[in-house]
Formats: C-alpha cells, structure tokens, sequence
C-alpha cells in the first residue's frame, strides 16, 4: 500500500508529447538574407563653397536658392568702377611704352644705316688714299729723273723745281687721305655706339612693356573676379549674400553660395557601430527609406567604409559611403536614411527558425554532452565541436523530441542569419527534421519556452 501511495502522489503528469505542450517546427531549406541596420544622412556627391577672393559691395545677384547653374555661369558682381579706371590707366602706361619701344627701334635703324655710311665712306677714302699714294710714286720717278737730267746740265732748273712742288702736292694728298680715314674710322665706331645705346634703350623699352603688360593683366583678373561664377554644373542649394552687402576678402575668401554638383547622383554618410562593421564591404547591395516617402523603398551600393573612427558617449562608429541613383531627384540632402545593408544571402540554406534556437527545456542539465540513437538502437556520443571541420560562423544547439518524448540538445553550427531564421552548416539535422520552438511543461514557476540570450549571438558550448 505504501509503494502504490507513493506511485500515485510521484507520479509525472502529461507524459505525452501531447501532454507536455511542445510546440514543433520543421527544419527546411530556403533564403536567408543577413542585414545591418544603421541610420545615415544623404549628401550630395560634392559640394562646392563659391566665395571671393577680391571685396567689394555685392551689385548684382543672378542666383538663388535651388537655381541650377552651369559652369562658368555669374551667379553675382561685385561692384567693378575703380578697377575699370585702373584698368583704362595701365592700358594708356602700355601704350606709352609701346611707343617708346617703336622709337627706339627707330633710333637703332637711323645708327644702323649711320654705320653702313661710314662704312662706305671709308671705302671711298681709302680708294682715294690709294690713288693718291699712286701719284705720289709717279712724282717721286718724274723728280728723280728731273734732278738726274739736272745734273747732266741737260734738263733745266725750273723743270726740277716743278716736279718737286708735285712730289709734294701728292704727298699732302695722301696725307689728307689718311687723316680723313682716320677721322672716318672715329665716325664709325660713334655710329657704332649709338647703335648699342638704341639697342640697349629697345631691351629697355621691352621690359617696361612686359612690366606693365603683367600690372594690366593683374587688374584685369581682379576684374574677372568681380563675376563671381560657378566652377561646376550643379544646383545652388545655399546663398549667404545679399544686394548691396560688402564681401570683405582681406583675410579669408567668404562663403557666398553652396553649390551641389549634380543632384542625380548622392551618397548617404551611414554611422555603423563597430560591432556590424566588419560585415560591410564594397560593393554589397542596400535598401533604405527615407520619412518623406514611406511607402517607397531606395536602393543603394556601398562605396566604402572609411577607416577613421567617431567615438560620442563611448560609443564608437564608423562612417560607411553608400552610392545611391536619385534620377528623379527625389531624395533632398539632409535627408535622414534608415538603411538595411545586405551583408550576406543564402539562396537555398538549410535553416531553424531562431525560436528554436532560444528554447529550453526546465529540469533538463545541459553540462553533458548530448547523444544521438545510432541505427542499431543504441546510443552513440555526438562529435563536439572541437570535430568539425573550421568554418565561420558560431556554435550553439536546439532541442528535438527523443524516443522518450523528452527534448533531446542536438548541436549545430550556425552560419548567417536574418532574424527570423538561422542558417545551419553542420549539425545532426537533416530537411523535414521537426525542432523544438517552446511549450513543455512547467518547473519551479519558470516557463520552459521563456526567452533566454540569443545563442547565435554568443552560443554556449555544450562540451
């Protein structure tokens, strides 16, 4: 009577399956597709500050807000009177030098063509040197034979004396010859030297018109940047000046518009936290929405994770660049994105359902290591983990009913995951394979299908 008591005060309710409450789900093949979720700020490709490197009072303003403008476009002036008139005062000095240039140019032909006068002055006085050195020798032979004859008594005094006053005629010939070749020879290298000097003074002249050829071209680019212009085809997402405001450039060039080169590219400057980052590459596919159209959902491509990192409250993040096509320029800069970056994707994975994953049984001690029935009916150790091949991804294990009914720990390797469902790498599990999810009976007031931490996040190790 006392067994049979104790039988029925001891004795286990709901033995069953059925009984126990187990809820069951079935390992199947499918798509898992793994995210990271961050936040981020759309940003025009590039922005162009558009300032003034020149002050003055603002004239004119040719561009506004959400103007679209091209290269080269004025989108303002500047006021430009007193560089004009130094403009027209440099162009007046250039004229002058230029003139003075002309004249020295002149003034080297007129030495030039002295010289060559001398020159062929010098000619002519030496051929008559040489003729007058000529008649001095056939007068030197008329007095030699005059005196000669003379001396014979056969010639007469007055004859000698003739031809002596010749010999010394041609000799004052030659010499007058000699004396102007020589005063030619001093003409020449005075032509000569004025020569130079009007070279000297052209290269001179030359120079000052280069001088001021530079003094004209830098007025004339302070007056170009009088027109302030766009340096690229874009829009004007920004002004900072007003008509008639004095842009004051002495120390740093001011802003006066923001201009975003082309709106039908931008990226989004996304901040993902440093435990998803090393999941993010180049090139992986994104979708995000943005609050002004919540119904729509973009697309994006990751151009690349920078490397510097931003840290606020001890929180540190890093800033990913997502390449988004905004054709019909819907998305606006400033806008925030809430972003869904597709790390990996499984087309046809075998998978558990997480809540699998986060079931576990009351009363059932996990410290041992799980066994699996072998074909003969016998029980058999299940290979640890420490057996199976390296591969990525973490360790952790799910429940399924053994021949008893009771949950039996089966460990796997997990791969990717969506939330939802987990990919399966290694495991004893096969496709159709039922899987515990919650339910069981009640121990100690705790609910056997409770939460407990998400094993794929940080698995506990069965062996």
């Amino acid at each position: 009577m006392a067994v049979a008591a104790s039988f029925v005060f001891w004795r286990p309710t709901g033995g069953s399956a059925a009984d126990a409450g187990y809820r069951l789900a079935s390992v199947d093949r499918g798509g898992i597709t793994a995210t990271v979720r961050a936040t981020g700020t759309l940003n025009p490709v590039t922005t162009i500050l558009v300032g003034s490197q020149l002050s003055g009072q603002v004239v004119e303003i040719l561009a506004g807000y959400n103007t679209p403008v091209t290269k080269g476009q004025v989108v303002a002036r500047l006021y430009s009177e007193q560089i004009k008139s130094r403009r027209d005062a440099a162009l007046a000095d250039l004229a002058q030098a230029r003139a003075d240039r002309d004249t020295k140019s002149a003034q080297i032909d007129k030495a030039r063509s002295a010289v060559q006068r001398s020159e062929a002055i010098a000619d002519d006085l030496a051929a008559q040197r040489d003729r007058a050195g000529v008649q001095v020798a056939e007068a030197q032979r008329n007095f030699d034979r005059q005196a000669e004859l003379t001396a014979r008594a056969a010639g007469t005094q007055t004859a000698l004396e003739q031809t002596k006053t010749q010999l010394d005629i041609q000799k004052a010939m030659v010499a007058s010859a000699d004396a102007q070749i020589a005063s030619n020879r001093a003409e020449t290298a005075g032509f000569r030297a004025d020569s130079a000097l009007a070279e000297a003074g052209l290269k001179s002249a030359e120079a000052l018109i280069l001088q001021r050829e530079a003094k004209l071209k830098d007025i004339e680019i302070d007056l170009a940047r009088t027109e302030i212009r766009s340096p690229v085809d874009g829009v004007v997402v920004k002004r900072d000046i007003e008509l008639g405001q004095t842009v004051a450039a002495s120390l740093s060039a001011p802003t006066l518009f923001t201009i975003a080169q082309d709106l039908r590219e931008i990226d989004i400057y996304a901040n993902i936290d440093e435990s998803d980052v090393g999941g993010v590459k180049p090139e992986q596919k994104v979708t995000f929405t943005v609050n002004a159209y919540p119904n729509r959902t973009f697309e994006g491509v990751v151009r690349m994770v920078r490397l510097g990192a931003q840290t606020v409250q001890n929180v540190v993040t890093y800033t990913a660049v997502i390449g988004v096509r905004n054709s019909d320029q819907a998305l606006l800069p400033g806008m925030t994105a809430n972003l869904q970056i597709v790390t990996e994707e499984r087309e046809d994975a075998l998978r558990i359902p997480n809540a699998a994953l986060r079931f576990r049984p009351s009363g059932v001690v996990t410290s041992a290591s799980p066994r699996a029935p072998d074909r003969q009916g016998g029980r058999r150790q299940s290979p640890g983990p420490d057996a199976w091949p390296k591969l990525d991804g973490s360790v952790g294990r799910v429940y399924r009913l053994g021949p008893g009914q009771d949950p039996q720990p089966v460990p796997v390797h997990l791969g990717v995951t969506d939330g939802a469902y987990t990919e399966v790498l290694r495991g004893d599990l096969e496709e159709g394979s039922a899987v515990i999810i919650g339910g069981g009976p009640r121990s100690g007031g705790a609910d056997a299908s409770g939460p407990s931490p998400n094993v794929h996040a940080r698995p506990a190790r069965l062996f």
